[in-house]
């Protein structure tokens, strides 16, 4: 630990200052700006989703009421909530998502090595989450008649459970469209609910040898080319290679060849019919593949439960995706230290005693490791003690 510094500053110490000074000219973030840094702007925020405050007022005062420990942060000290609102409304949002990916470098390297399969693809989780918006404030987010929303798309790699491609659109856009711009690495899996079935982007998948796996439709028309036995009492009921026949599935991805597994969850007994272009592995373990899909479902929980995304300091467009955006740096930045910490973590627990401890003078891995430790006394504080004669 450096000397003097608390845990706030530590986890900020994650930030490459180097890193983010180069993206802050590539973006030009502080053209014309008079005083007040980017480095002050993203601490500020990242305050606001750690520390949870609830409006600009919260921040610039929280900030405020700490002023005597800002030195440590790089912060010449707390902002007013005029200039901080004028930053938010005003300096690009792409200076945040740059952060994201620089600090996704780091975190990639935490998590390597925890696959939760033996298998060697690299496997992803890809889905979308609708953050509700108020139309009247949010004019600009138009998702319904009287109702407006965002949305954040997001690709998580399983290997650690991070977020390795976010993308924010409005509350109207298609998820299929958004899947066309993933650039999956070759041998690697894709797991996908049944928003996502577009039979062209199953064929182009399977052409650049990206493997995926997702539900099928009831009715979907297809012809069995052949049937694999079934092992009894694996669950698994039926496990086929079909050819899709449709018109509508002959027109987008010609006369694909898929594998169809209808597996019964031993949990529920409902059955679940699976549809993959990988035939090499067996059937349970596909199932359990798609099980493991709930891993994003909870990582979208997490981010709404723990972090500032339901709620906004600013209404214009661009202070809506930096907040966003800052939630997701700071869910990489808890991400990380859950990886690094041998205490096993929940996510709420983590953000509620980082919470507490802000501000505290710990170091932040000994800290991580065993929390209610007694913190080391600071030579000559001890209060002297008057002698009354």
């Amino acid at each position: 630990m450096l000397r003097g510094t608390s845990l706030f500053g530590q986890v900020l110490g994650l930030i490459s200052r180097t890193e983010f000074e180069r993206a802050v000219r590539h973006h030009r973030a502080e053209h014309a700006a008079k005083g007040f840094a980017c480095w002050d702007q993203f601490v500020s925020m990242l305050f606001c989703q750690l520390a949870q405050a609830k409006s600009l007022r919260e921040i610039c005062g929280g900030l405020a009421s700490c002023v005597g420990k800002l030195q440590h942060l790089g912060v010449g000290g707390a902002p007013k909530r005029s200039t901080l609102a004028y930053a938010n409304e005003h300096r690009p949002w792409e200076l945040y998502q740059t952060v994201f990916y620089q600090l996704l470098e780091t975190c990639r390297v935490a998590g390597h090595g925890r696959r939760p399969f033996r298998f060697k693809h690299p496997l992803y989780s890809f889905d979308s989450t609708t953050i509700d918006l108020c139309l009247s404030l949010y004019d600009w987010a138009h998702y319904m008649r009287t109702k407006g929303a965002i949305k954040l798309h997001l690709l998580l790699d399983h290997e650690g459970y991070l977020p390795v491609f976010a993308h924010l659109t409005d509350g109207k856009a298609g998820d299929t469209d958004v899947a066309r711009q993933l650039n999956l690495p070759a041998d690697s899996m894709i797991v996908i609910d049944r928003g996502y079935l577009n039979y062209g982007q199953y064929a182009r998948w399977t052409a650049q040898g990206v493997w995926f796996v997702t539900r099928a439709r009831r009715n979907m028309i297809y012809r069995v080319l052949d049937q694999a036995e079934v092992r009894s009492g694996s669950g698994v009921i039926e496990d086929v290679r079909i050819q899709l026949v449709s018109p509508h599935a002959r027109r987008q991805g010609g006369a694909i060849v898929l594998r169809r597994i209808v597996y019964c969850d031993p949990a529920s007994g409902e059955e679940l019919v699976f549809l993959t272009n990988h035939f090499r592995l067996a059937a349970t373990t596909i199932a359990r593949v798609y099980k493991d899909r709930w891993q994003i479902e909870a990582f979208f929980r997490a981010l709404k439960q723990n972090l500032k995304i339901k709620t906004f300091v600013g209404t214009g467009p661009n202070a809506v995706r930096i907040q966003i955006w800052t939630a997701l740096i700071a869910m990489l930045m808890l991400k990380y230290l859950q990886l690094k910490s041998r205490l096993g973590w929940s996510l709420s627990n983590l953000v509620a005693l980082l919470r507490w401890n802000f501000f505290t003078y710990r170091d932040l891995w000994r800290w991580l490791d065993d929390p209610f430790e007694s913190p080391p006394e600071i030579p000559g504080s001890a209060q002297q003690l008057l002698e009354l004669s």
